[in-house]
């Protein structure tokens, strides 16, 4: 986690006073530095600290408490550097994440990058270290969890991705973090913060990614850039964090995923979650603007059926271990991703939500 709000300059008391504040001015789109036509959609995020699709990546395992239900792992790199990695052939989270973070920050909504790597080579992690994780989440302390640590020995896992986060410090606390997605009517661009166009069209993408799992801590409030006080935040910036719950419901549901409408009520421009797991979880019903239309509208035009493709076979959405031949054709995954987007783009204007 970063550098909390909780730190000695700034009390607890203040999170929700803070949080408000930075929400109420917060960006959800960042114009992408890369066209979207030119996105490379079926390969690892470009830059310096950036992992090649074959590589074997050596760490050394950071035992801790770690969030979620599905395997996955800290390891400090060579350099240090601190990564999160997923693994495991029927974890779904491993081919989901990929797939929709990089779709969402080739449109230009910031989130975690995501990098398939060949295999992770890890110093000391047994051979399922999220059984011992979970252990530890319980308030067992690392001793017992895992009694024959042995750092002279490695485990290696494949396949896996490593997760790298946006940089920033977060806006949170031990206890509470992220927001929920009806906390999005607090941005204000009078204040600053992004436009109505803009949220929508966050919204409008949740829901055709179908990101049903969307309670607070899977979105993050992070400061871009800073690391000053707690209390100044020039770049606040409201994100989605983990991408793991999509195309479903469940995760990486191909029949349920396509079946599942954009639209609650289409003459309204409605979207509603409340049919998925959860209840919808914090997304709350909302009619959609036609700027919001517009704005995602407009941005999806501008991906080639060539990218698709290359981002279901760059997520390596083929390999899981499906239940039917069906959801192994990656040619139906592109066709049900193009299904969903003219359902947003191929229609009449939405009408005034006000």
């Amino acid at each position: 986690m970063g550098s909390p709000l909780s730190d000695k300059s700034e009390p607890p008391a203040n999170y929700a006073v803070v949080h408000d504040r930075a929400l109420r001015r917060a960006q959800v789109w960042i114009e992408p530095a890369t066209p979207i036509e030119k996105a490379r959609l079926g390969e690892n995020p470009a830059g310096p600290d950036s992992f090649a699709s074959d590589q074997v990546v050596e760490c050394r395992f950071k035992p801790g408490g770690i969030s979620g239900s599905t395997p996955k792992f800290e390891c400090e790199l060579r350099d240090g550097g601190k990564v999160k990695v997923k693994y495991g052939v029927r974890n779904p989270e491993v081919y989901t994440e990929v797939a929709a973070s990089r779709l969402l920050s080739a449109l230009g909504f910031p989130t975690d990058r995501m990098y398939v790597v060949g295999r992770v080579r890890c110093f000391g992690c047994p051979s399922d270290p999220f059984e011992g994780l979970q252990c530890v989440n319980e308030g067992t302390p690392i001793a017992r969890c895992f009694p024959r640590l042995d750092y002279s020995r490695a485990e290696e896992f494949t396949p896996a991705v490593i997760e790298r986060p946006v940089e920033g410090r977060r806006i949170e606390t031990e206890k509470a973090r992220g927001w929920k997605w009806e906390e999005l009517a607090k941005i204000d661009p009078a204040a600053g913060g992004a436009t109505r166009d803009q949220v929508d069209a966050l919204r409008l993408l949740a829901v055709l990614l179908v990101h049903w799992d969307n309670k607070a801590n899977n979105q993050r409030l992070v400061c871009l850039g800073t690391k000053g006080a707690a209390a100044k935040c020039d770049r606040p910036l409201a994100m989605v964090q983990d991408l793991g719950s999509t195309f479903g419901p469940d995760k990486l549901d191909l029949d349920k995923w396509a079946a599942t409408p954009i639209w609650v009520d289409a003459a309204t421009c409605s979207v509603s979650m409340k049919q998925l797991p959860y209840g919808g979880s914090t997304f709350p019903d909302t009619r959609i603007t036609e700027g919001g239309r517009k704005f995602l509208s407009g941005r999806l035009r501008r991906l080639s059926t060539a990218q698709i493709r290359e981002l279901f076979e760059g997520a390596r959405i083929a390999s899981y271990p499906h239940k039917t031949e069906k959801a192994r054709d990656v040619d139906q995954w592109v066709r049900a991703f193009e299904d969903k987007v003219r359902a947003i783009v191929d229609r009449a204007p939405c009408p005034d939500a006000s």
